[in-house]
């Protein structure tokens, strides 16, 4: 496995994370969760959260990238070798992307006073550029929540719809996508 190179946005640094961002990275997060979000931290959505050592550093086909500033973690993003649940998501979304050989983007989150800065596609970048070097991927799959402000529009302009469950009062509301493995 190619280790993931880093990238520089002006002042920030977009790379793969290290144990030492672990308490920032989860800082971005869990601040996401009860300020964005509005649900807070639960425990079956976010056990990597918590424990990010064993979602993201013991196992090499899954990692988390962070952007920093000043060594300041100010967003994330996360790969994990893990396909969507059902529920609770439509069965034949599960079906579509198993666990093992999709490569599921999570965390893509950035703190709001560092938005607009080209952090989060960044972010994107890296992540898609580790799946295409870690072998045993077929696909990448995202889901998002398109009530938060910008996040819909934004995966718009990286990935590909596969299904808006705002349309399906029988699963989750979340909106679907892939984006293509890159070219390595």
């Amino acid at each position: 496995m190619i280790p993931s190179p880093e990238r520089r946005l002006g002042q920030y640094v977009v790379r793969a994370a290290t144990r030492a961002d672990i308490d920032g990275a989860r800082s971005v997060m869990l601040d996401t969760f009860y300020h964005v979000f509005g649900h807070g931290y639960i425990p079956r959505w976010h056990a990597d959260v918590i424990d990010p050592a064993t979602a993201y550093f013991d196992n090499p086909r899954q990692r988390l990238f962070v952007a920093v500033l000043d060594e300041e973690v100010v967003g994330t993003a996360a790969i994990r070798a893990d396909g969507p649940n059902s529920p609770p998501h439509a069965p034949w979304i599960a079906e579509r992307y198993p666990s093992g050989t999709t490569a599921q983007l999570f965390r893509v989150y950035v703190r709001p006073t560092h938005r607009r800065h080209g952090l989060a596609r960044a972010l994107v970048d890296l992540a898609c550029r580790f799946v295409a070097d870690t072998p045993g991927y077929d696909k990448i799959y995202l889901h998002t929540n398109a009530a938060v402000e910008g996040a819909e529009p934004f995966w718009r302009t990286v990935a590909h719809e596969i299904h808006d469950g705002r349309t399906d009062p029988h699963h989750s509301p979340a909106v679907h996508f892939e984006i293509p493995i890159p070219s390595t």
